[in-house]
């Protein structure tokens, strides 16, 4: 089964040099090193919440801004989902989480259809940065991310006043909710879809 085997991706372009490595039956643990301190804590959010162990080391120009170094690394991790799911026999497919920390309450669901779309609210309003990082990038490393997994995610807001808390609260929740989406159902024995097929 391709859950209890590692993916790895590599991607060189002029503006970044990413190298991702994933294996979804893991224990939490990663190693983060993108040059960006907030994004880093986000990636490895992720990992502990979903029981992934992930590595990803990125080299970017900064110097620029962060957009392509995190554009870049959704790029990958979304690829090394798609390649550790295969044909994506056995697993439940759908996958939720609520997820409260402090003042912030945040909803996400998967769902592993093998189509790519991002519901990320436009009118919520988060302040523009976390440190240094850009927390609009966000929601351009889940539509890197969503276009490579070939995964419908659905993020919503429905509480929060500080930003990293709510960001935060966005990672652990996707964490869970692809932990539970990835896991293998005893009872299924195919694809889950009627159409014999997730594509």
């Amino acid at each position: 089964m391709e859950l209890s085997r590692p993916a790895l991706i590599k991607r060189v372009t002029r503006e970044t040099e990413i190298t991702v490595q994933l294996l979804l039956a893991g224990t939490g643990v990663s190693t983060i090193k993108t040059g960006i301190g907030f994004f880093d804590h986000l990636l490895s959010l992720f990992a502990r919440h979903g029981l992934f162990d992930l590595d990803v080391e990125a080299r970017g120009d900064l110097e620029v801004d962060g957009h392509h170094t995190v554009e870049d690394v959704g790029l990958c991790l979304g690829q090394a989902i798609k390649d550790c799911l295969g044909e994506r026999k056995g697993i439940r497919r759908y996958g939720h989480a609520i997820i409260p920390m402090d003042d912030a309450l945040i909803l996400v669901a998967v769902d592993l259809s093998g189509r790519p779309y991002l519901a990320w609210p436009a009118e919520v309003l988060l302040s523009s940065q976390v440190g240094s990082f850009a927390t609009e990038l966000v929601e351009e490393f889940l539509r890197a991310f969503v276009n490579q997994s070939g995964m419908n995610l659905h993020v919503r807001f429905l509480a929060g006043r500080n930003t990293h808390h709510m960001l935060e609260a966005v990672f652990k929740a996707l964490g869970r909710a692809l932990r539970e989406a990835t896991e293998i159902d005893p009872r299924e024995a195919g694809v889950p879809s009627t159409k014999g097929i997730l594509a």
